[in-house]
C-alpha cells in the first residue's frame, strides 16, 4: 500500500498506458511518460521493450514509478526502441489484493511472435469471455480481464498480430484503449464508443501513444491528433496505418475526465481540461448563488472550479486549505489512532484565513460523503461562521463499469439520499451540485445535454449505460430501466 486509504472517497480512473517506438533507450522515454499518467493508477506499473538481441523484456513493480523505474536500476535491463507501459488501480481482478501476474502489460508468444498487450478501462464481458476459454482450455495466469485478450488472440486464426488482436477486440465489450507490441510494431486501439482516451505523439523520427496529452509533453512529443472512436493504428518504420475494425458508432467520451481523472494540463477534442473545469465552476455560480466570504478550493482537483467560481461570483479566492505534498507512504504504521486522523495527515486548515468568514468549498465530487464531512468539521473547528459545499460535477448516484474504482450503489450517497439530505448529512449551511445540463455546457456544449443522443459516457450521474454491463447484471446488478 501507499497510503491508508483513510476512507478515502474520491473516483479513482482504473490505469494510465503509454507507449512508444523508433527511439533509443524507448525504456526511460516510457517511464518518464508512466511518470507523468501516476495520477491515474498509483498501485503499480510495469514496462515492457523489444531489442533485437535479446528479445523482450519485462519488469512489473509495485508502486510508484519514481521509485521503482530508475536509469540504474531497472532501466537498463530494458534496451530496445520500442516499448509499452501501464500503471493501475485494481478496478477489475482481485480488487484491493493486486499480485505481481495482474500487473500490465501481459505477454504471450504467438506462433509469429511476441506480443505485448495493456489496457485501460474495463471489459463488461469479461467474465463470459473467461468461462469459455477455460472451458476450452485456456489457463489463466491473473484475474484481470486485460488477460482475456491475449488469450481470444492466441485462439485466432489471422496471420498477424494485428488481425489477431481485431479478432480479440471485436469479441470485447465495454470501454478500452489498448497500447500493444510486437517487435516491430507498436499498436493503438480504442473502444467504438471512445469511452477512456488515447493520442498520438510524434517524437523526433519515432512516435509515442499515451492516455494523456501531457505524457507527450514530458517526453517532448509534439501532440499529432487523438486515435478516433473505434480506430486502430498501426505503427512501423513505415508510418502510421490507420484502420476501422468496428462498425462506426457515436462517440461517447468519458464526461469525468474533464472533471476528475485527467491531469489539467492534457486536452481533449482540442479543448483544455484545466478550462473545461474553470468553466464547470463558472456554471456553479450561476446556478448556485450563493453571499459568502471566500471561495476555497479542496485541494488540488477542486481548484479549478473554485477559480471558476470566484471569477464569476466576485467573491475573493482563498487557498483556506493546503494539501500535504509527501503524503506518499505513511512514515509511520498505521494505528486505529492515525486512521481517525483521517484527512487531517493530507489537509491542514489555515485557520487565520478561516476564522469568522463565511466559505464556499468547492470539491469535484461528492461521493460517499466521508471526506466531504471531515473537511467541514475542519473548517468549522478553525472557526468558520458558515461553511457551503459547491460540487463541480452532477451527484454520483451510479457506479461506473467501464475502467473506474466505484463503491456499490448502496455505498453512493446520492443513490440514498436527496441533495437536501446530503446537506443534512454532511453538516453544511448549503450543497449545490452543477448541473447535467450544466457541466455539458462547461464542456463545450452550447445546448446542454442532447437527452435523445447524450454526447459523453455520463452513467454515474444518469445511470444510462452506453454498453450494457454483462458481467454485472449476472451478479445481480439492476440498472436504470430496471430497479425505476
Amino acid at each position: 500500500m501507499l497510503s491508508h486509504p483513510f476512507d478515502d472517497d474520491k473516483l479513482r480512473e482504473e490505469c494510465g498506458v503509454f507507449g512508444c517506438i523508433g527511439v533509443e533507450d524507448a525504456a526511460s522515454f516510457v517511464a518518464l511518460g508512466l511518470h507523468a499518467l501516476q495520477h491515474r493508477g498509483q498501485e503499480a506499473g510495469g514496462i515492457i521493450t523489444h531489442h533485437p538481441e535479446s528479445g523482450f523484456q519485462s519488469a512489473h513493480r509495485f508502486g510508484l514509478v519514481r521509485d521503482n523505474f530508475t536509469k540504474q536500476g531497472v532501466i537498463e535491463t530494458l534496451p530496445g526502441r520500442i516499448g509499452i507501459g501501464h500503471v493501475r488501480y485494481s478496478t477489475a481482478g482481485s480488487k484491493g489484493a493486486t499480485q505481481i501476474r495482474d500487473v500490465q502489460p501481459f505477454f504471450g508468444e504467438f506462433a509469429m511472435g511476441g506480443a505485448a498487450i495493456a489496457h485501460n478501462g474495463n471489459i463488461t464481458n469479461a467474465d463470459a469471455i473467461r468461462r469459455e476459454l477455460i472451458e476450452r482450455g485456456s489457463i489463466f495466469q491473473s484475474s484481470s480481464d486485460s488477460e482475456c485478450l491475449i488469450h481470444l488472440m492466441a485462439r485466432s486464426f489471422q496471420k498477424t498480430i494485428p488481425e489477431r488482436m481485431k479478432d480479440a477486440l471485436r469479441r470485447a465489450e465495454g470501454a478500452f484503449s489498448v497500447v500493444a507490441m510486437t517487435r516491430t510494431k507498436l499498436i493503438g486501439v480504442r473502444d467504438p464508443l471512445g469511452v477512456r482516451p488515447l493520442v498520438l505523439g510524434k517524437l523526433h523520427d519515432g512516435w509515442a501513444l499515451a492516455s494523456e496529452t501531457c505524457a507527450l509533453d514530458i517526453i517532448g512529443a509534439d501532440f499529432v491528433r487523438e486515435i478516433e472512436p473505434g480506430e486502430m493504428v498501426v505503427i512501423s518504420d513505415k508510418g502510421v496505418e490507420s484502420m476501422r475494425p468496428f462498425a462506426p458508432q457515436k462517440s461517447r467520451f468519458c464526461v469525468f475526465e474533464h472533471v476528475y481523472f485527467s491531469r489539467p494540463d492534457s486536452f481533449f477534442g482540442g479543448r483544455s481540461v484545466y478550462e473545461t473545469r474553470r468553466r464547470i465552476g463558472v456554471e456553479l455560480a450561476r446556478e448556485a448563488p450563493v453571499e459568502a466570504d471566500l471561495v476555497c478550493p479542496v485541494p488540488d482537483s477542486g481548484t479549478p472550479a473554485a477559480i471558476g467560481y470566484s471569477q464569476e461570483s466576485g467573491i475573493e479566492f482563498a487557498l483556506g486549505i493546503t494539501r500535504n505534498q509527501y503524503m506518499g507512504r505513511t512514515f509511520i504504521e498505521p494505528s486505529q489512532q492515525i486512521r481517525s486522523m483521517g484527512v487531517r495527515l493530507k489537509l491542514n486548515v489555515n485557520r487565520a484565513l478561516i476564522r469568522g468568514k463565511r466559505i464556499i468549498l468547492v470539491d469535484d465530487s461528492v461521493v460517499r460523503g466521508t471526506t466531504s464531512q471531515k473537511i467541514k468539521e475542519m473548517i468549522i473547528e478553525a472557526g468558520a461562521k458558515e461553511v457551503h459545499f459547491r460540487i463541480a460535477s452532477p451527484p454520483t448516484a451510479w457506479p461506473c463499469f467501464y475502467g473506474v474504482d466505484t463503491p456499490d450503489r448502496e455505498n453512493l450517497l446520492a443513490a440514498r439520499m436527496t441533495e437536501d439530505e446530503m446537506r443534512d448529512h454532511i453538516g453544511v449551511d448549503s450543497l449545490k451540485f452543477v448541473s447535467l445540463n450544466g457541466l455539458y455546457r462547461a464542456a463545450g456544449e452550447a445546448e446542454g445535454r442532447d437527452n435523445a443522443c447524450p454526447q459523453y459516457c455520463d452513467a454515474c450521474f444518469s445511470g444510462e449505460y452506453p454498453v450494457a454491463p454483462h458481467d454485472m447484471l449476472e451478479r445481480g446488478f439492476q440498472p436504470k430501466y430496471a430497479a425505476e
